[in-house]
C-alpha cells in the first residue's frame, strides 16, 4: 500500500488529503476507489479488498480532511455543506482522472462508498461526465434535503449500480434510496437496489456477495469485448 496525491491540485479543505492506492497497474486494469465515512479513514475500507477478493484490480482510497467529507447530514440544504461538498466531489475527480491517466478505461472504474462515502460516491457518479463502469452505495443516497429536484444528464447505460441500505438506518430514510434507485434508472442506469429489514447502519455479506457480483460483471464486459476484437 503506497501513499500519494492526485494528479492535479484540488481546490478547497480536501486539497493536499493522502490517497492510498495498493496493487501495480502492470498488473491491473481495472480500478476500485473506496470512499470512507464520516469521521472514518480511507486505511478503514481497506479490509474490503480481501473481503471482495480484488485480485487484479487497482485499489485507491482518498482520506477526507478530518475524517469527514461534509459537515452537515446529507439531507442539509447543499450550501449547509460548502465548500466541503464541491472540494470532495473535485478530490474523486482527481483521482478518477489520475487512474485514466495510467491508461485504465473510465469503464473499467468502480467507486464503493459507505454511509457519507456512498452519498458522495454516488453524488460523483450522477454529476461525472465521465463513462464509468459502476458504483456501490452501502447506506446511502444523492445529496440535497427533502424535494430536492436531481436534475442531472442521462448517458449512464455504461453504468452499474447497487444500492443496499437497511429500512431501520437512523442516518438514511429509505425513500431516499428508492428515490436514488429511481435516478439512476432514468439515467439509463442498471440499478439493483436491496433493502434489509433490521439491517441497522452496517454492511452484512449478502451485499459483499451483490457488490461482488457487479465488479465481476465489470470485468466480464471487458473481457467480451477484447474476445470480439
Amino acid at each position: 500500500m503506497s501513499r500519494e496525491s492526485p494528479v492535479r491540485m484540488v481546490i478547497g479543505p480536501h486539497a493536499d488529503q493522502p490517497v492510498l492506492r495498493a496493487g501495480r497497474l502492470v498488473d491491473a486494469d481495472r480500478a476500485l476507489i473506496l470512499v470512507h465515512g464520516r469521521y472514518a479513514t480511507a486505511q478503514s475500507m481497506l479490509p474490503l479488498v480481501d473481503a471482495l477478493k480484488l485480485d487484479g484490480w487497482l485499489t485507491v482510497a482518498p482520506q477526507a480532511d478530518g475524517g469527514a467529507w461534509y459537515p452537515e447530514s446529507f439531507l442539509a440544504p447543499i450550501e449547509q455543506n460548502e465548500p466541503y461538498l464541491t472540494s470532495a466531489l473535485d478530490l474523486l475527480d482527481a483521482v478518477v482522472e489520475s487512474i485514466i491517466k495510467e491508461s485504465v478505461d473510465p469503464a473499467s472504474i468502480a467507486l464503493l462508498g459507505f454511509s457519507q462515502g456512498a452519498c458522495l460516491a454516488l453524488e460523483y457518479a450522477a454529476r461525472t461526465a465521465r463513462r464509468l463502469g459502476g458504483v456501490v452505495g452501502l447506506s446511502g443516497g444523492l445529496i440535497g434535503p427533502p424535494a430536492t429536484q436531481f436534475d442531472y444528464a442521462g448517458g449512464r447505460d455504461s453504468l452499474r449500480v447497487f444500492l443496499g441500505c437497511s429500512d431501520i438506518d437512523p442516518h438514511i430514510p429509505v425513500e431516499r434510496v428508492r428515490e436514488t434507485e429511481r435516478v439512476f434508472r432514468s439515467l439509463g442506469a442498471d440499478v439493483t437496489a436491496e433493502i434489509y429489514k433490521g439491517m441497522g447502519h452496517t454492511i452484512v455479506a449478502d451485499e459483499l456477495e451483490q457488490t461482488g457480483r457487479l465488479l465481476a460483471s465489470i470485468g466480464s464486459a471487458r473481457i467480451q469485448e477484447q474476445d470480439s476484437l
